[in-house]
């Protein structure tokens, strides 16, 4: 069991995460970098990261790759895309492709590296 400020730092983490994802999204085709903009193309995948986040139960494992962080991320990817359409903007094949690994990225690599520095701590207690 994880304490709940651990699970909400990380998950504040992850947050950030698809912040950065939206921002050099809009970056790189040249749309405007307001602070409105950002939250405008990030708010699909954020409120699907919120759902997954809470659906896998992160107080019991906030940094376990295998089911929790793949259906994360797999599932922010789903649901972000599906309501990116429904908010009426487009879904186009390269943009699920870099999403889907971006965000693959960013939410399993978190989760690596905190993973590592866990094991680490813990090594370094035992010894």
């Amino acid at each position: 069991m994880t304490s709940r400020k651990t699970w909400i730092a990380y998950f504040a983490v992850d947050v950030v995460l698809v912040l950065i994802f939206a921002l050099s999204g809009r970056g790189s085709h040249q749309h405007s970098l307001t602070v409105l903009g950002v939250l405008q193309t990030g708010a699909p995948f954020l409120l699907a990261l919120a759902a997954l986040t809470l659906l896998s139960r992160p107080w019991t494992n906030h940094s376990r790759i295998w089911p929790t962080g793949v259906l994360v991320w797999l599932g922010t990817v789903a649901l972000g895309l599906a309501l990116r359409v429904l908010f009426g903007a487009t879904a186009a094949v390269p943009f699920i492709i870099v999403a889907t690994i971006v965000l693959g990225v960013f939410l399993l690599g978190r989760r690596v590296v905190t993973s590592l520095v866990a094991r680490r701590r813990v090594r370094n207690l035992a010894s």
